[in-house]
Order: structure tokens, then sequence, then C-alpha cells
């Protein structure tokens, strides 16, 4: 697969996430650890269908155990952070905390080898968080000193997700089967975590179960295959600021969904995402063209 068409297939994760929100609604009153284990659970048996489809057991057999410790760590590790972060913070000043992972992300794939990071690089991961801000606080009441510890979680939910993503990279040579154990453990994880800390609660009707369908489908499944891919073999930079994309579409989803009313500062946002993604992109051509 070359660069592009990795870049465009982990782009692919970004547009599922859009759908996350949308789904969650759905699913109330399921609770957090309960419908996470639900999600992945599905997402994992959605890549076993497709691994024994291609014959491709075996290859799982030949990954380390401390490949499977990481995998399960990143996705399992942001999600319970995620989770504990929106309980002890306000949950727009927590999310757009915890939503510093695409800058991580294009700030410490200048670390990785054979990756340049460029200042447009930076000024665009910074541009697109602007907007990416505006839509996240829009309902915010401020940074309560009370809620410090949430805050605190909620950065190192980015910093693990950031950290999974770009250490992903250095695992390009581990097949995105892989993937498929990652949401499986995740999936027992979270069960354990729902039996110790939640009631369990089923979802109430017809379309809450398909919103859990949906979402172990999708933005719960599907997504972090898509996402390796990208990671591994695309542009992990311009993956990076592309990723701001997922708080606009996921309001606009929900403003066409008639979940949530559209607002002006959704415009401005926008402009800013994409001006700050199309900054990426050029000095990712940039880089490209001097190669």
């Amino acid at each position: 697969m070359t660069r592009g068409k990795a870049t465009v297939t982990g782009f692919v994760a970004v547009l599922l996430w859009s759908l996350l929100a949308l789904f969650t609604v759905g699913t109330v009153p399921v609770p957090p650890f309960q419908l996470t284990a639900m999600a992945f659970l599905i997402g994992g048996s959605v890549g076993l269908v497709w691994i024994g489809w291609t014959g491709e057991f075996h290859v799982l057999r030949q990954i380390g155990w401390r490949v499977y410790l990481f995998g399960t760590l990143g996705l399992f590790g942001y999600h319970a952070l995620y989770f504990s972060a929106l309980r002890m913070a306000p949950a727009a000043e927590a999310g757009l905390i915890a939503y510093l992972w695409p800058l991580l992300i294009v700030l410490f794939s200048g670390l990785l080898p054979g990756e340049r990071l460029r200042p447009l690089h930076i000024v665009g991961a910074i541009v697109s968080f602007i907007g990416a801000a505006i839509i996240v606080l829009g309902g915010a009441g401020g940074f309560a000193k009370d809620a410090l510890p949430g805050f605190g979680l909620a950065f190192l939910c980015a910093l693990s997700w950031s950290g999974y993503s770009v250490l992903s990279r250095k695992l390009g040579h581990t097949p995105t089967a892989s993937v498929v154990v990652f949401c499986l453990s995740t999936a027992v994880l979270s069960a354990g975590a729902h039996l110790l800390w939640e009631a369990t609660v089923w979802p109430t009707n017809t379309l809450g179960w398909s919103a859990v369908l949906g979402l172990g489908l999708g933005p719960v499944g599907l997504a972090f295959y898509v996402w390796d891919i990208g990671v591994k073999q695309g542009d992990i930079q311009l993956l990076g600021v592309a990723s701001y994309g997922a708080p606009l579409l996921s309001t606009l989803v929900l403003v066409v969904a008639g979940v949530a009313t559209p607002r002006p500062s959704l415009i401005l946002a926008g402009v800013l995402i994409t001006f700050g993604a199309a900054m990426a992109a050029r000095a990712s051509s940039a880089r490209s063209a001097g190669n």
C-alpha cells in the first residue's frame, strides 16, 4: 500500500469517529464501561470473522505478548482515562484537554525515524486545535480548581492515545490483525471495570441495540483497524491534524440528526480546522517534493 492510500485509509477512522457521539447518545442508559465492553466485543468479533475468512489465524501466534500488551493498554487505557476524567471534571473542558492528542501526535512524530516535522505541521495543528476548542468549549463553564485531578487524567488520556498512535509506527511490521486481540482484550478489561464500578443496564429498545451494534462495527470497530494502517504506513503528521475534523463532523452529524442545534461558531471552527489541515497537507507535500 502506498503512503497516500494508507493516509486515506487512516482518515476513514476520523470519519467513523464522527459518528461516535450520535451512536453513544442512542445507547443511553447503558453505563460507559459496559458500553465499551459490548462495543469492543463486537469490533473484535468482526475482526475474528475477517481473519477466519482470510485464513490468517496463524499470524496471531507469531506476534509477541509485548505487542498485545502495548495495544491493549493503548485502547483500554485511553477509554478508562477518558471516562474517569469526565466523571471528575466538567465534560467540555476535560474533553478539550483529552483532545490534545492530535497535536501531540504531530509533535511526537518528529521523533520517529525517517519523519521530518516542518513548522507548518505545528502551526496547522495549533490552528486546527483552536477550531476544535471553539466546538468543544461551546457550553463550558470554566476550569475550576477542584477539577484539576480530572484535568490531569484528561491530559494522561491525550498522552496515552498519541503515544499509542506514534509508537504503532515503530511496529510497522506487525500485521493489523493484531488489533483483533487488542479489541477483545479491551472488552474483557472493560467488562471487569464495569462489574467493579457500575450497575448493569441493558438498552431499552431496538434503537438502543442498533446504536450499540453501530458503535461496535464503526467507531469502536473498523475505525481502529484502518487507523492502525494509517499510522503505520501513511502520513502520520497529516493524519494528526486531520483528526481535528472529527469534533466538527461529529457536531454536524448531531445537527443533521436533530440531536443538536446549529451554532454560528461552527462556521468559524470549520474554517480554522480546514485551514490547519491544509497547512499540514502543504507541509507534507513540500516534504515529498524535497524527497
